[in-house]
């Protein structure tokens, strides 16, 4: 490993080392000017929005200049009022009109509106055209770079909005995509390199992209490395420009890859016996593929064929939509020149219907029965069947009870593509319920049909790709499609992550068709296709993958591999259940296989003679309520951290609570109504300390695994042993200033309890019993008063208690509760008493309508007051409000009734059960962005549930750490007085060796310009 570094840093020791050229006369050729030559850096374009990073961007940029040419400055950022580009160009032009013998670099940064790009394409390019013309004809010795450079941004207010039934990483890309080739095609006019030798424009051949960052470390990180993207296509040795690097500045280098695609996707169905069966047949397992009469498919964009029949070269064709070379559900033309599912079983049955043709989406007329949707994720499924149904139902070339049907549904790409944003969402638990749930709608309501459902496939081998840059896959457009699969590092636990995640999709499918659930009459079945199970990386000569079975993005597949999927489909459809093939080797070819005189029917469990596993065990009975705890990164700061906004989990030392019944544990352990009146604080789900995480699921548990002395907790019932829970059952929004004072007073008398230096956690829960009883005294109780208490309460922790965080839980949405109902005197009497305001009202009624209205406002005048910048003037004091009670989602049974198992005797106040939920549900809240935060809980009681603090965000969200531009200093990793941006510009050829090369760096660069080495950090 040693001499591989050290043979690494000799490598790149030329280009940081590398000696200055001998004081020559200025360049009189753009062509060939050096770095050295340049003596200042430009912006134009830059928005308000984008002003922090483009800044530091280029900043970072100019300091790498100034290894050549020490002397280098930067431009000052144009003014702040809105300006168009024309009047920018125009303001520098003058401003330098002095300076003409002095070469300098200008970059026009285009904010990419993502979502907005084709609407605005014309007006951004003629813009641009325009600002080029000024420059042009005012300026000299000046070479220009075109950016463009799209972020993701909390300001952005786009109007326009693309298609919401394409993908939005998709559709991002293919935006930003639009806007380069077009900008692209300006640039390259000639008349920009031809006029004269000193001037030239260019255009970045890869946009910028920025992405959401909250760990400031991180953020810092990408932002240098995208300075060393401008650098690594601004120098190689010169400048570069358009004439002296015109092969190298192709958008993308697609001539070097191996991308040639058979105009002949035929195939020979060597198939003797091609009869239907003398009758129709009435079970599914004596099916003859002649007696097939619908084809139909759900699914995501391989169904719905993006790309598919895209050029080579045209990377925006992938938008397209080709469903007639769709590999299970088109039908273009026939089996000597399309090869798919449909066209093969036309061969058998002529008469065959509801396949694709051409292109469209799928609610163009000849999608027909091919349904999928592209950036389709397995919770659309329900949908797609649903409206599939119902146009088999309706079209009259279907005889819906009579004709048998293949539907073939395909999912969970896009899953796992986006499982790493929400790991708990996309959990192959809740991908598999989504399976299911779209299976028992086509189970209990589509007569005489087989469903295949076609295993997800191995992705990670799709990697392999994006590793080798001569095969000119643009990894920058794949990384908005599926940032969870490019993004890991080889050898990374994240990596490992996707591949037990994927395997766990392939698995939990399994486990849903083995069950059985699906072969209960004679008339339907399930089968699971595995052929995607296993798949090699089809390789050409020479040892690299071969991209002719891809589309230009290299993601999405092209009409080669959509031929083999749907050979492979055949050929599991023919294999009998339990022997069926599970590999791939696109590269060898696959013959078609046959049903025989002897077994003439398409395999299914039944006469395959399979004999299922059944279902999994029943699970013994929940003895507890407790969740396991899988996180890896548990330690604290290296040492105590002084801003509220690098609070790692471990570095909390006390915990507290403030609130009402539902804070005081009020009957959460209660079976009796005698027990209702009883508080088990020690299962309180925000502060309850009893047991451990294993059998109690609250946020002191929680954290009692990242740091075990932690302090403050309440246990037990009643008030013996309270700890800093100072929640008073009964209490209203007007009692929380007077808990905020007895918790100060109680946290400074504690002796163990450095009040000064221990990092708090604080959270406030309030806000029922406001609204509960609000129709009873409007003026007490209105929103402006609550935001009034509220204001006085962190008010005061704000000005008196240091090193805090504050968790401020929104108020409980309380209409969902009028649904929990049981048959017990405490649910039926006891329960509207407790509510009266919401739960005796009509349904319709305008006493309902009007605290439903009154709810919301609550929330709302609370995320202002939080976020209002009331609280932001100090380091070490935060307030975040977590929203997951913002929207209720009335827990259910598996019968799909309320479950009433998450509520004590009352049907109002939580049970143990229900506080577990809520405490999984705000420790998850603390560890989502601000922004980013479920604004509802599932209610699931996932022992899986907890989510963990990761290396690249180890720190518990808040306002300030939650968006890239935050203005943050970064903690020192590394005692010597370096920038601490040169490690992530050594990993450019694979160098990161800490401080030790970054030393190697700055006494380079001191030894070229004779001067201190710079000691500057951001």
């Amino acid at each position: 490993m040693a001499l591989m570094m050290k043979a690494l840093i000799e490598s790149y020791m030329p280009i940081l080392c590398s000696p200055l050229p001998a004081p020559s006369s200025s360049s009189s050729s753009v062509d060939t000017v050096r770095p050295s030559e340049i003596t200042a850096v430009y912006t134009l374009g830059v928005s308000l929005s984008l002003r922090k990073e483009t800044s530091r961007v280029v900043s970072r940029l100019a300091e790498l200049l100034s290894m050549f040419n020490p002397e280098v400055i930067i431009g000052p950022q144009s003014s702040s009022q809105p300006r168009t580009l024309q009047e920018e160009a125009q303001d520098l032009s003058h401003s330098l009109s002095d300076q003409a013998t002095d070469w300098k670099l200008v970059l026009i940064i285009i904010p990419a509106e993502l979502t907005c790009v084709v609407a605005n394409v014309n007006t951004v390019v003629q813009e641009v055209e325009a600002a080029l013309q000024t420059l042009q004809d005012q300026m000299h010795h000046t070479l220009v770079h075109v950016v463009v450079w799209g972020g993701y941004h909390e300001q952005d207010k786009c109007e326009c909005k693309g298609d919401e039934n394409i993908n939005l990483g998709l559709q991002k890309a293919t935006l930003l995509k639009t806007l380069q080739d077009s900008l692209s095609r300006v640039v390259k006019n000639p008349k920009w390199h031809s006029r004269s030798e000193d001037f030239t424009v260019l255009l970045q051949p890869v946009p910028v992209i920025t992405e959401p960052n909250s760990d400031p470390e991180n953020s810092i990180a990408d932002l240098n490395q995208l300075a060393v993207q401008l650098w690594t296509n601004l120098e190689r040795p010169f400048l570069r420009t358009q004439r002296n690097s015109p092969g190298e500045m192709e958008l993308e280098p697609y001539a070097k890859a191996s991308n040639q695609i058979s105009p002949d996707m035929g195939t020979v169905l060597p198939c003797t016996d091609r009869k239907p069966s003398p009758v129709i047949p009435t079970s599914v397992h004596k099916l003859k593929p002649g007696d097939i009469k619908v084809v139909a498919a759900v699914g995501d964009s391989l169904t719905a064929g993006n790309g598919v029949g895209a050029v080579t070269n045209n990377l925006l064709l992938v938008m397209n939509q080709y469903r007639g070379l769709s590999w299970s559900i088109g039908g273009n033309e026939n089996i000597t020149t399309v090869t798919t599912l449909p066209n093969i079983l036309r061969e058998f049955n002529p008469s065959l219907t509801g396949f694709s043709e051409g292109l469209g989406n799928q609610d163009s007329p000849k999608a027909f029965l091919n349904q999928a949707v592209t950036g389709a994720k397995s919770g659309d499924m329900a949908r797609q069947v649903r409206v599939l149904v119902d146009i088999m139902k309706n079209d009259s070339r279907i005889d819906f009870h009579n004709d048998w049907k293949v539907i073939t549904m395909f999912i969970g790409g896009n899953d796992i593509c986006d499982f790493c944003m929400d790991s708990i969402l996309f959990s192959p638990t809740n991908v598999v319920k989504n399976i299911r749930q779209a299976l028992d709608i086509l189970h209990s309501e589509v007569p005489r049909a087989i469903v295949n459902l076609v295993e997800i496939l191995n992705i990670v081998p799709l990697r392999e790709l994006h590793k080798d840059s001569s095969l000119g896959c643009p990894s920058w457009f794949v990384g908005l499609i599926c940032p969870c699969i490019l993004k890991p590092k080889e050898g990374s636990v994240e990596l490992q992550k996707v591949n037990n995640f994927n395997r766990a999709y392939q698995q939990t499918m399994r486990e849903l068709i083995d069950s059985g659930r699906y072969d209960t009459n004679e008339n339907f079945t399930v089968v699971l296709q595995p052929f995607f199970r296993e798949v090699f990386l089809p390789m050409v000569e020479d040892g690299r993958p071969d991209r002719s079975y891809f589309a230009p993005d290299c993601f999405h597949l092209s009409q080669k591999a959509h031929t083999l999927m749907a050979q492979a489909l055949w050929n599991n459809m023919m294999e009998p259940v339990g022997n069926k093939t599970f590999t791939q080797d696109f590269a060898s070819g696959i013959a078609l296989k046959c049903p025989t005189e002897t077994d003439p029917f398409i395999k299914t469990a039944v006469n395959s003679n399979y004999t299922f596993p059944g279902p999994l065990p029943i699970p013994p009975p929940v003895t507890n309520w407790g969740s396991d705890f899988s996180c890896v990164h548990t330690s604290p700061s290296n040492s105590a951290p002084t801003s509220a906004h690098r609070v790692r989990p471990a570095d909390i030392k006390v915990i507290a609570a403030l609130g009402d019944s539902l804070t005081a544990g009020f009957g959460a352990k209660a079976k009796t109504l005698l027990q209702l009146r009883t508080e088990y604080r020690g299962v309180s789900w925000s502060i309850g300390g009893d047991k451990t995480l294993e059998t109690v699921t609250t946020l002191a548990n929680i954290l009692k695994k990242f740091n075990p002395g932690i302090k403050g907790m309440s246990k037990g019932q009643g008030k013996k042993q309270t700890g800093f829970n100072v929640a008073v059952s009964g209490a209203k929004v007007s009692g929380i200033p007077g808990q905020v004072q007895r918790l100060i007073e109680s946290m400074k008398n504690d002796s163990t309890v450095d009040f000064q230096n221990d990092w708090k956690l604080v959270t406030l829960f309030i806000g029922g019993n406001d609204l509960c009883q609000y129709c009873n005294d409007r003026a007490t109780l209105s929103p402006q008063n609550y935001s009034y208490h509220m204001m006085t309460s962190l008010d005061t922790l704000y000005k008196e208690v240091p090193r805090t965080i504050v968790n401020v839980v929104e108020a409980l949405e309380i209409e969902g509760l009028r649904r929990i109902k049981k048959d017990s005197l405490g649910c039926n009497v006891i329960q509207p008493f407790v509510c009266p305001c919401f739960l005796m009202p009509g349904d319709d009624s305008p006493e309902l309508a009007e605290v439903k209205w009154i709810n919301r406002e609550v929330q709302v005048d609370t995320e202002k007051l939080v976020y209002g910048g009331r609280y932001d003037g100090r380091e070490d004091f935060a307030v975040v409000v977590q929203p997951f009670f913002k929207n209720t989602v009335v827990p259910l049974t598996a019968d799909g009734r309320p479950d009433s198992t998450y509520f004590s005797e009352d049907c109002f106040h939580f049970s143990e059960r229900g506080h577990a939920d809520m405490a999984s549900s705000l420790w998850n809240n603390m560890l989502e962005p601000v922004g980013k935060k479920q604004t509802y809980n599932n209610f699931r009681n996932d022992r899986n549930g907890i989510k963990c603090p990761t290396k690249e965000h180890p720190y518990i969200f808040t306002r300030m750490n939650s968006f890239p531009n935050s203005t943050m200093t970064p903690d020192p990793e590394c005692t010597d007085p370096l920038p601490i941006w040169v490690a992530p510009v050594l990993a450019v050829v694979g160098v990161l060796v800490g401080c030790g090369v970054s030393s190697l760096f700055f006494i380079c660069r001191a030894k070229k310009s004779n001067k201190e080495m710079l000691n500057t950090m951001f």
